[in-house]
């Protein structure tokens, strides 16, 4: 069988190949061919990615062959159908429905054959971007790059029209969770819907979280760039839990928006340092900035909690990695985050919007040993069954050949 990859990023394979320094974000989807291709040694793959070139560009590997497409303004669909008639692949499976590529494929490809995995969506995600902030004033920086958030909130909603257009054409889609599957069926409610989980990162299936070896009162962001990620509702929360353990640390990981310099700030940026002064907690955040994927493990293992404190998620892969780990997980009870965490088991869930619940909880965790440690060891037993290589891969396989 050969199978065919529209991906969204670039393949650490592909990267070395080209000499440049692969993304941080995606690794999983790279775990995800691997994991397929053990599985199956009769089994032939391609992948399309998008890069900074002029040129089509083919790359082939010991297992893969890597179709990189230019970024071009306008659309891509000339390249699409170059590279479908090159490969001829039974399955065309394209990974998520965010960008304008995985709508061009189609345009110049057709559906047949065809399956969409959701990863997020934008068409839904637009309406949080502002994860509850009435207004954020935009700075110096934002007008000159006319980049102000309410341009951003505007450009995903624009993503967000092409995205239901892919949506209501598709005819198979594969999801994980309760919440993308109404969603299919809001847009499509004629498609076929198949649950496949997720393979996640190599390393977090071989590290273990204990509270022995854990910072105590500490607690792990991975990412918080953008209003959506909620940081601002973490500063509210730990502006009440410093009352209690006054010496608590928040690790946040990506971007570093905030410790630049104040001609560089966005307005989101501005907004969390205003924050910070208001609450008196500067002192209590750590920036770490952008981390590759065994200095990711390390802060899951050094963190007391992990918080996801999102307005909006599918299945944020965060908490995946976490509960892999064992790192007790508070996550805010949006999209679908519900099904991946069963509250007082394997994992805390609170409200959005209710900060004050969201300091309880991590002062409950920092108080309480014994349920670290039990909602530890839960979490990790159903993520492994969850995120499982094989049992995924043999999924898979299953989907492709009713496809």
């Amino acid at each position: 069988m050969k199978i065919l990859w529209v991906s969204n990023v670039l393949f650490p394979e592909v990267c070395n190949e080209m000499g440049i320094e692969p993304p941080v974000v995606g690794g999983w989807m790279y775990s995800g061919a691997l994991a397929l291709l053990n599985e199956s040694s009769d089994l032939e793959m391609g992948v399309i990615s998008m890069y900074k070139g002029k040129d089509l560009k083919v790359i082939n590997k010991e297992r893969i062959t890597y179709f990189l497409v230019p970024k071009i303004k306008g659309g891509n669909t000339n390249y699409f159908y170059q590279i479908q008639e090159m490969y001829s692949p039974d399955v065309t499976h394209i990974h998520g429905s965010e960008y304008a590529h995985s709508l061009e494929y189609i345009k110049s490809c057709g559906v047949e054959n065809t399956v969409l995995s959701i990863q997020g969506l934008v068409s839904v995600y637009s309406r949080y971007y502002f994860g509850g902030i009435k207004f954020i004033t935009p700075t110096i920086r934002d007008l000159v790059r006319r980049d102000t958030l309410r341009k951003q909130k505007k450009d995903m909603e624009n993503r967000g029209l092409l995205e239901i257009e892919l949506l209501k054409n598709i005819k198979n889609f594969i999801g994980r969770t309760s919440w993308d599957k109404n969603h299919v069926w809001l847009n499509n409610p004629s498609a076929n819907y198949f649950f496949c989980n997720e393979t996640l990162r190599k390393g977090f299936y071989n590290h273990k979280w204990s509270f022995a070896s854990c910072e105590v009162n500490s607690i792990f962001l991975s990412q918080a760039h953008y209003p959506i990620k909620g940081l601002h509702q973490v500063i509210k929360a730990l502006s009440i839990v410093v009352k209690h353990f006054p010496k608590t640390r928040v690790y946040v990981a990506g971007n570093d928006f905030v410790s630049v310099a104040k001609y560089r700030r966005n307005g989101y940026s501005s907004y969390i340092n205003k924050l910070l002064r208001e609450y008196n907690v500067r002192e209590n955040f750590v920036f770490l900035g952008v981390l590759k994927e065994e200095q990711m493990i390390s802060q899951f293992l050094k963190a007391n909690v992990f918080v996801c404190s999102s307005a909006i998620e599918n299945s944020p892969n965060s908490v995946g990695e976490a509960q892999l780990l064992g790192t007790p997980c508070i996550a805010s009870y949006v999209g679908g985050t519900m099904d991946m965490i069963k509250h007082n088991k394997t994992g805390l869930l609170y409200r959005y919007e209710e900060y004050g619940m969201l300091a309880e909880q991590i002062c409950k965790l920092f108080s309480e040993e014994e349920l670290c440690d039990i909602i530890s060891k839960e979490a990790r037993k159903e993520a492994r069954l969850r995120h499982n290589p094989v049992f995924n891969a043999k999924r898979l396989l299953e989907i492709y050949k009713n496809v």
